[in-house]
């Protein structure tokens, strides 16, 4: 069982920068675990932000927010990070982080219910 815990949200103006981070527990082997960020705004459907392989080596992104976000793991390949440039108010939503043994898709932003997922952390851009 691995255990997901976001943080790092907040309120910031356009423009501005947040870096989410999320913590797992419960597991020694995070290496072998693809893992990413997904987001879900007020009436939408939960959307793929961005993923990193379990080895550290390949990410991959949003349309929407490739060139100003950035995904990365701790040294230890068990804290996930983003790092968010140039919010905009399009970017308000509650963040995801999720975890999955590799191999099933996350790297490309297939979205399943049986990932590890967290309790989400809200991040609001205001204009």
């Amino acid at each position: 069982q691995v255990q997901l815990v976001e943080s790092g949200g907040g309120l910031v103006q356009a423009g501005g920068s947040l870096r989410l981070s999320c913590a797992t527990s419960g597991r020694t082997e995070m290496s072998r675990y693809d893992m990413g960020w997904f987001r879900q705004a007020p009436g939408k459907e939960r959307e793929f932000v961005a993923a990193i392989l379990a080895n550290g080596g390949t990410t991959n992104y949003a349309d929407s927010v490739d060139g100003r976000f950035t995904i990365s793991r701790g040294s230890a390949k068990s804290t996930l990070y983003l790092q968010m440039n140039s919010l905009k108010p399009e970017d308000t939503a509650v963040y995801y982080c999720a975890a999955d043994r590799s191999g099933r898709g996350l790297i490309i932003g297939v979205s399943r219910l049986d990932y590890y997922w967290g309790q989400g952390t809200q991040v609001t851009v205001s204009s």
